[in-house]
């Protein structure tokens, strides 16, 4: 990276402003004002092209516009207050007067990850009213939040995986000054920020970059069409690009870690690749606390996590699926797309799982068509990042339906259980605490052209997933981001309090567990796990006796009457614990 970073977009300093852009393909790149004057651009080096004039000022509207062409937006506009298709705002970022000065981050095998979207997190769907919600997210026993995408979109609502505007905060959630307000208060309440980024695919709508210079290759396909052009001519400033907004939001807005959408769909054959530039960016232009760059892989590829001196990416951590996928299969019954590859789950390979950080490493894969997966045993546990659902796999259902609906209440607090006892990273997606009843659909706002083609596009990337032919909910309508939003007075009543205060409990616990665990498999429904100093069975179905490890007592189980409606106690003795359904129990010295 230039040493003169940040490089794209508008940067204010002293009494003027200087404005770069990349537009490799223009003969001539004129700064159009909002109200003031038309003023060229001179060319500088790899396609860049800038002018520093005391014209403009903070708050200032422009466009660029390139040869005789209608005039476009900053593609690294940091704020766009009429939308991705209005003028781009001149904004400050030192301008905002942070209060995190004593913040020392959060080390990577103390993450607790919360998942969740600005726009359907609160009623309101705002930062602030994200930030009203922090303490309730520390005391539950959350160290980090992971936001979607919060980047400009076309629209009113989006999940946020359609970008058009990679610089700027998402104006329906607020000005800039309201993300680092968020920011700012997670880190004096003791909360990491991940921010959740996307550099494999263009959004249809409003992604002006692809005007400025050659974004998109066909030299390899993406689900999304023509692949981001990593590797193939003009590839340098592609990748200058999205390296200078992986770093502005971790410099500009103070984010703890990125979390890399889709990074399998990142082509990329040349040396060194894109990934390990981002990660060798990262550890040279950013200062203080530790920042997390974290993969979102379905490849089981150890290199992601391995360092860069050892052939790796150098990334920090990866989403491992398999272990979703697994539980969903033992527990739900689930049999279509990914799902194939684990029919005839045991608990074996689920114990398998947990010990390694992921189960596929090489087999034969169904869904994908060939091997998938590398050994795991280079990966440090506390490099996986597991879950029980996320917004892909609630999202991506065709009604959008969480794992609550498709497994029993006992079930959901057993599989609670494991996931926040385990050593991986757990992650949780927003409402899960207390079993929230709201879906979690598929919406968008696009234009009338665009609109009818999403779900389209959906039906045929789930062609092998049943529903998708059906009844499947308008992504356009208002209606269905509305029914996403979650519903705050849940959780004040049964049967979400007694989630809720399991969730409360069991990461309460969390901090307490050693280091080291062991993981068996006891019986075709338990798994036995040791995390000293204690240790911790899981039922995942049915009626079941395990033999008391160790002279132990139970200090939790999953059918306390603060948890359960209905319960129905394990019967715990001096050398057994016997389940009538499924159910864990956490033992401890007496």
């Amino acid at each position: 990276m230039p040493s003169s970073f940040p490089v794209h977009g508008a940067h204010p300093h002293d009494d003027a402003v200087t404005f770069r852009v990349w537009a490799p393909a223009a003969d001539a790149v004129a700064l159009e004002l909002k109200d003031g004057p038309s003023l060229a651009l001179s060319e500088t080096e790899g396609g860049l092209f800038a002018r520093t004039t005391d014209a403009a000022a903070p708050g200032t509207r422009y466009q660029f516009r390139l040869d005789d062409d209608e005039p476009f937006p900053d593609p690294a506009s940091r704020h766009q207050p009429e939308g991705v298709h209005g003028p781009s705002e001149v904004v400050d970022p030192t301008a905002y007067d942070w209060g995190d000065a004593d913040w020392a981050g959060v080390a990577r095998e103390d993450l607790v990850v919360y998942e969740l979207h600005v726009g359907t997190f609160t009623e309101a769907g705002t930062f602030d009213a994200v930030r009203e919600q922090l303490t309730y997210l520390r005391d539950l026993g959350i160290t980090a939040i992971e936001l979607m995408p919060v980047h400009g979109f076309p629209g009113a609502r989006n999940w946020g995986y359609d970008p058009a505007a990679w610089f700027a905060p998402a104006r329906t959630y607020g000005r800039p000054s309201a993300l680092r307000r968020l920011v700012d208060a997670a880190h004096q309440t003791g909360l990491a920020v991940v921010l959740d980024v996307i550099y494999n695919h263009l959004g249809p709508d409003g992604a002006y970059l692809n005007a400025f210079g050659p974004v998109l290759t066909d030299t390899h396909e993406t689900p999304w069409g023509a692949a981001v052009n990593l590797d193939d001519e003009g590839a340098e400033g592609v990748r200058r690009f999205f390296v200078d907004n992986a770093l502005h939001w971790l410099r500009e807005y103070h984010i703890d870690g990125l979390r890399l959408d889709a990074t399998h769909a990142l082509h990329d054959e040349s040396e060194p690749h894109f990934l390990a530039e981002l990660s060798t960016a990262v550890d040279n232009h950013i200062d203080g606390p530790e920042r997390f760059l974290i993969a979102e892989d379905s490849r089981n590829q150890s290199l992601l996590v391995q360092p860069r001196d050892a052939d790796g990416h150098g990334l920090d951590a990866v989403w491992s699926n398999d272990l979703h996928h697994q539980l969903r299969v033992f527990t739900a019954g689930d049999t279509q797309g990914c799902y194939r590859d684990f029919q005839g789950t045991t608990t074996d390979d689920i114990a398998t799982t947990l010990r390694d950080g992921w189960f596929f490493r090489g087999g034969h894969s169904e869904h994908v068509g060939g091997p998938r997966g590398t050994d795991p045993a280079p990966v440090d546990r506390t490099q996986c990042v597991v879950f029980i659902q996320n917004h892909d796999q609630v999202g991506n259902r065709p009604a959008g339906n969480r794992l609550t609906d498709d497994v029993s209440p006992a079930t959901y607090r057993a599989l609670s259980v494991l996931l926040c006892v385990v050593q991986e990273i757990p992650l949780l997606f927003m409402g899960q605490e207390w079993a929230a009843s709201t879906p979690f659909q598929f919406f968008t706002d696009h234009n009338d052209e665009i609109g009818p083609r999403v779900i389209e596009g959906r039906t045929e990337e789930f062609a092998d997933v049943s529903g998708f032919a059906g009844d499947v909910p308008d992504p356009q309508a208002k209606a269905t981001f509305e029914r996403s939003v979650l519903d705050w007075d849940e959780p004040r009543r049964p049967p979400h309090d007694g989630v809720l205060a399991l969730y409360h409990d069991l990461l309460a616990l969390r901090p307490q567990l050693g280091d080291e665990m062991r993981v068996d498999a006891h019986s075709d429904t338990t798994l036995l796990l040791e995390r000293p100093p204690v240790q911790i069975i899981v039922n995942l179905k049915g009626a079941a006796q395990v033999d008391m490890p160790s002279a132990l007592t139970a200090i939790l189980h999953t059918e306390q009457s603060g948890y359960a409606v209905a319960p129905q106690p394990p019967a715990v003795s001096a050398d057994a614990v016997s389940f009538s359904r499924a159910g864990a129990v956490v033992l401890g010295a007496a």
